[in-house]
């Protein structure tokens, strides 16, 4: 696994007002170093297509930030460019002094050449942002883009898996190893639904006993669950914990219903949830770009993400419904009440969890979702997660929109998007706009 490096590369010439630069040179460095650890930084300013080069045999970057310190013409970043793949930011300084003397940085010029190189090699594919690096909104760019850049590169190191087929009617959440490696650089791997069951019914009640005792120290109401349905659970967890471990699985699809009700008895809700709080992305009814989905805003918030169905609308109250059967990871639970234990809503089988989720002022709706061609596309909308009960059996969380909750319902079932949705609890949409440049993905904001 190779390591994310943030490169910083300061290019000009040392026939500008080097003093000038030299102050930008030291700011820079030291805005970068306190936004992430990964950076790597030149012990001088690079002035020279040498210096450039020498640099550059050093590094091996999962993104450039490329710096007019003064101007420099378009051969400085074809160099790095020719070398490099990985994502580019640009970033352009302001002038220091408007005095009516010299012109002492010319940083401007020179993105312009940097950005006509950048639309040759790459079709426009970066991103820029003009300002010093004292600027709020300067910091603000280069942190979204360091993290969206450190996320595209994981996702070349994550393994998913689909465990089951979607069921009938469901097959928008179906994915092909090869799209996904295409598209994300991600691995897809598959097993069937029944392997995990009849590994689960393989296990002795006490090789599963400490599942039982995680579950109960972090939920409410377990022993309501009748004492069969808890030993499956525990079984099924096992199953799914140890089949994650020993195959280095960061995300999954599960198939959920019939198949957990009518061959195994126990449903599989409580077990995606607790592999949600352990870090595991899990999305239910075998949707893949839902569990996609979810990984992709737990490593940038590093919380658990909430997935399920727009199910209500209020439009005096500007909010929307999500909801979904019972996966909500115990830590999504409102504090008052706990991650209360519950049954399936339809078929009244447990345990499943059966909670309203915590506020948060800043939440995103996200999808990874694909249009009709084949071609992805990224789902975004800001809101508001509001301090509300359980508004129906299974897991939900109300949704104060930024926009109108009726324009967003409106606009979005008429583009005809997948009924499942990715609240995570943040605000991590310039992340994700990001992220979706840098992937050549379309995005949608609602």
């Amino acid at each position: 696994m190779s390591k994310f490096q943030v490169a910083y590369i300061p290019v000009g010439v040392p026939t500008f007002h080097l003093e000038s630069a030299q102050v930008e040179f030291e700011k820079s460095i030291k805005t970068i170093s306190s936004i992430t650890e990964d950076g790597v930084y030149p012990d001088k300013m690079l002035l020279s297509i040498d210096d450039l080069c020498s640099f550059l045999d050093m590094i091996d970057p999962g993104l450039v930030i490329l710096q007019n310190i003064t101007f420099a013409n378009s051969a400085y970043a074809s160099e790095v460019l020719k070398r490099f793949s990985c994502p580019v930011l640009l970033w352009t300084l302001r002038e220091p002094v408007i005095d009516g003397g010299r012109l002492r940085l010319n940083s401007l010029t020179g993105a312009y050449s940097a950005a006509n190189a950048l639309m040759s090699f790459r079709d426009g594919n970066f991103e820029y942002i003009f300002g010093g690096p004292d600027e709020e909104k300067v910091k603000a760019k280069l942190q979204a883009a360091i993290k969206a850049a450190k996320l595209k590169q994981d996702l070349t190191q994550l393994k998913m898996a689909s465990v089951g087929h979607t069921p009938q009617g469901f097959g928008f959440g179906r994915a092909l190893d090869i799209d996904m490696l295409n598209t994300f650089g991600v691995t897809l791997d598959s097993i069937e639904a029944r392997e995990l069951i009849d590994q689960a019914k393989a296990y002795t009640d006490e090789d599963c006993e400490e599942y039982l005792k995680e579950m109960k120290g972090c939920t409410v109401g377990l022993e309501k669950t009748p004492d069969q349905n808890l030993k499956d659970f525990a079984r099924l967890c096992k199953a799914y914990k140890d089949y994650v471990v020993n195959n280095n699985i960061g995300a999954l699809s599960s198939r959920c219903w019939p198949d957990f009700f009518t061959a195994f008895g126990t449903p599989v809700c409580a077990v995606l949830a607790m592999l949600n709080d352990l870090g595991v992305a899990a999305s239910c009814e075998a949707d893949a770009y839902g569990a996609l989905s979810m990984y992709m805003g737990m490593n940038l918030t590093g919380n658990a993400v909430f997935f399920g169905d727009p199910v209500s609308l209020d439009e005096e109250e500007n909010t929307i419904t999500y909801w979904h059967c019972g996966t909500a990871a115990c830590s999504l639970a409102h504090p008052a009440e706990g991650a209360q234990i519950g049954v399936h809503p339809n078929r009244k089988i447990g345990p499943a969890m059966d909670f309203g989720c915590k506020p948060c002022e800043k939440v995103t709706i996200f999808r990874v979702g694909r249009k009709a061609d084949g071609s992805f596309r990224f789902f975004l909308s800001s809101g508001e997660a509001l301090d509300k009960p359980k508004q129906f059996i299974g897991t939900s969380v109300v949704v104060k929109t930024k926009n109108a909750s009726i324009d967003v319902v409106n606009q979005s079932v008429l583009d005809g998007w997948e009924p499942h949705f990715a609240v995570i609890y943040g605000d991590v949409k310039a992340e994700l706009e990001i992220l979706g440049h840098m992937l050549g993905i379309e995005i949608c904001e609602y």
